[in-house]
């Protein structure tokens, strides 16, 4: 794992996230977006239009609890919604928007990586049930859009100082580290259920011997 790293978006430099390797850890300075499934699906299903340009920014899969006093928005609570649900809108959403940074929970599969390396985009995952915590990054609720779709589901533009942790999930060549690990999970779970079936036959056969 490399020393951690912050990064400023939008990024402007997609060299700096090529540099990048499932496993790394980084922090995000700079300009973020919420969007999770009604944004995907109004950009990338229904192909609306995004309310403004995202090119090389980070995108935020998270329905935040916001509160709104003096006529300015608070961010009183933000983490991570689960990514693999909007796996299927992922590739279109990230060629429309330019999106550079994706950071979201859970993993996401084969489309987003092959999106990634495409796009030169990077999924980082937040670590979940710290949304107290998420909020303490928020410095100020610049804007709002698409609010008509409620306070979880519009697209919330926000400015952070040092974000993170943020583990890289998938890369900017398309390694899936959470595809990585589930499949070595399943190497594990098959070889142990072996060698319970050869322990149990042995033991018949031990059984059987007069």
């Amino acid at each position: 794992m490399r020393d951690e790293l912050t990064i400023e978006a939008p990024v402007k430099d997609r060299g700096v996230l090529e540099n990048l390797r499932a496993g790394d850890v980084i922090y995000l300075s700079g300009l973020v977006a919420t969007a999770r499934d009604e944004a995907y699906r109004r950009i990338a299903f229904m192909n609306e239009e995004s309310p403004l340009s995202l090119e090389g920014w980070a995108i935020f899969h998270a329905g935040p609890i916001m509160k709104r006093v003096n006529n300015e928005w608070q961010c009183l609570s933000i983490g991570p919604t689960t990514s693999i649900r909007l796996e299927s809108y992922s590739p279109s959403f990230i060629e429309r928007t330019g999106a550079s940074i994706i950071i979201g929970k859970g993993g996401m599969g084969r489309r987003t990586a092959e999106a990634c390396r495409k796009h030169r985009a990077i999924y980082t995952v937040f670590p979940g049930g710290c949304g107290v915590l998420g909020a303490s990054f928020v410095k100020k609720v610049l804007d709002v859009k698409w609010l008509e779709l409620g306070i979880p589901e519009a697209m919330w533009i926000l400015r952070v100082e040092k974000l993170g942790p943020l583990i890289v999930t998938i890369d900017a060549t398309g390694r899936n580290l959470a595809e990585e690990v589930k499949s070595e999970a399943k190497s594990r779970i098959n070889e142990a259920l072996s060698t319970i079936r050869e322990g149990l036959t042995k033991k018949r056969m031990h059984e059987k011997k007069p």
